[in-house]
């Protein structure tokens, strides 16, 4: 029995997908990482270790925090729907742009498709393998200045190769620079509480990676 011409078109794409997918994923796997997002801190219950009102006072801090203070990660005030407090994807619009060099450089020639295929079979690559960073702001408590933290988040809804197996992992991070109200207590020695400078990271980008 002959197969039918599209039959065999689409076997041959899906074999040279799977091979192209695999020479990509050899040159850019990234090195998975299990140590973010950062998990909730346990803190003191004790409210005699949390900052007074005098030592909130805004302009003191950010004065302390100078240039370090970060607006785009970091927030002062509870954010609001419509400043960045819901879950947004750092994709979600970027997905209709340009198609990035390595899956333009990918070798279709096998398919024997026409330009306009090849180019959809791209972009469907690009979407599929895609990591993309799910972003929302964390509170992190009275004990940290700005309290409020842009953290990152990597998707594991779905394996991100094919064939499956991988799943999208966290390949790189900032390190967003924060006041931490710090106290040290001696046996004689009544406590001293001041705040000190924090390097608290969030992820910044996500690949696909083994489990």
């Amino acid at each position: 029995m002959k197969a039918s011409p599209v039959l065999v078109t689409l076997l041959c794409v899906s074999v040279n997908v799977h091979l192209a997918l695999a020479q990509l994923q050899l040159r850019v796997r990234p090195s998975p990482s299990d140590h973010l997002p950062v998990p909730d801190l346990q803190e003191d219950p004790d409210p005699a270790l949390e900052p007074g009102e005098r030592d909130l006072a805004p302009r003191l801090l950010r004065r302390k925090l100078g240039s370090s203070f970060d607006p785009v990660f970091s927030s002062i005030g509870p954010p609001t729907p419509g400043n960045g407090s819901e879950v947004t994807r750092e994709d979600e619009v970027s997905l209709a742009g340009v198609i990035p060099r390595e899956f333009q450089q990918l070798d279709f020639t096998g398919l024997k498709a026409a330009a306009k295929t090849e180019r959809r079979v791209r972009r469907w690559l690009w979407s599929y393998t895609r990591c993309p960073v799910l972003s929302m702001w964390k509170d992190l408590g009275v004990r940290f200045w700005p309290r409020y933290v842009k953290e990152g988040q990597c998707t594991t809804e779905r394996s991100c190769s094919l064939p499956e197996g991988m799943f999208c992992k966290p390949v790189q991070s900032v390190s967003v620079t924060l006041l931490r109200w710090h106290c040290q207590q001696g046996s004689r020695e009544p406590k001293s509480c001041a705040w000190i400078r924090a390097h608290y990271p969030v992820i910044s980008q996500c690949g696909c990676a083994c489990s």
